[in-house]
């Protein structure tokens, strides 16, 4: 049994090392692309919607300073999760596979060879701390510009509550969700620019820029300040 065991593990350890050897980081930089909406990698990354990706290789998972991670992903933490080739493979496979109630709605990547080229380019952000590359992109994808004026909008987290019911209708506070993106913690900044890029016809969702055409610049102030500081 324990020399079934051992060959067991060693076997595992050869095919990752193939898979990390085989995967392509150029390719992997264009990949990280349907990521950048949530998440940063590189010089200057910081959290935003999800937590940035530096450092990720050999970290044990939900403890990126500063990020309020979901209370799934950290029960999983707490069972010894590490962020390692196999772990992290595993989650882009199916995010709801390690922590089933994640807030990220991210349906997953079936194709190994996906897989491998995005962890190869996301290794690179974790091998050398004093090294970080320069040329990642670090910003959150952006598809709309919001005037400063109603980005310095201070909303009322009381009045987000009361106005939530709506959301919550689809989006559940605690980011879990079929296919449904979450909302929860989301940066206010992100949230009012989502919002109004739907009040603007920016982004094409019939039913978003219907509840977005409906807000004031004041209410989705406050949706976004509730949202923000949900707690699960």
């Amino acid at each position: 049994m324990i020399v079934r065991l051992l060959l067991a593990l060693v076997l595992l350890a050869g095919t990752t090392a193939q898979a990390e050897q085989g995967g392509d980081a150029a390719r992997g930089e264009e990949l990280f692309n349907q990521c950048s909406g949530c998440h940063q990698v590189g010089q200057g990354a910081v959290d935003r919607i999800g937590p940035h990706l530096n450092f990720i290789f050999d970290r044990a998972a939900a403890t990126a300073d500063g990020y309020r991670y979901s209370a799934s992903l950290k029960r999983a933490a707490d069972g010894g999760l590490v962020w390692n080739y196999e772990t992290l493979d595993a989650f882009l496979e199916n995010p709801r596979a390690i922590a089933s109630r994640t807030r990220m709605s991210f349906r997953g990547i079936d194709d190994q060879q996906d897989r491998d080229d995005l962890l190869a380019y996301l290794r690179k952000f974790s091998d050398d701390p004093q090294n970080i590359p320069e040329s990642a992109p670090t910003a959150a994808a952006v598809d709309h510009t919001v005037a400063p004026e109603i980005l310095a909008i201070v909303g009322d987290p009381a009045y987000g509550e009361y106005l939530s019911g709506e959301c919550t209708s689809c989006h559940q506070t605690s980011g879990a969700g079929e296919g449904i993106p979450s909302i929860t913690r989301w940066p206010a900044d992100d949230f009012v620019t989502a919002m109004h890029a739907y009040k603007v016809g920016v982004r094409a969702h019939p039913v978003m820029q219907m509840m977005a055409g409906r807000l004031s610049d004041e209410e989705i102030a406050a949706l976004a300040a509730y949202f923000e500081q949900v707690e699960e």
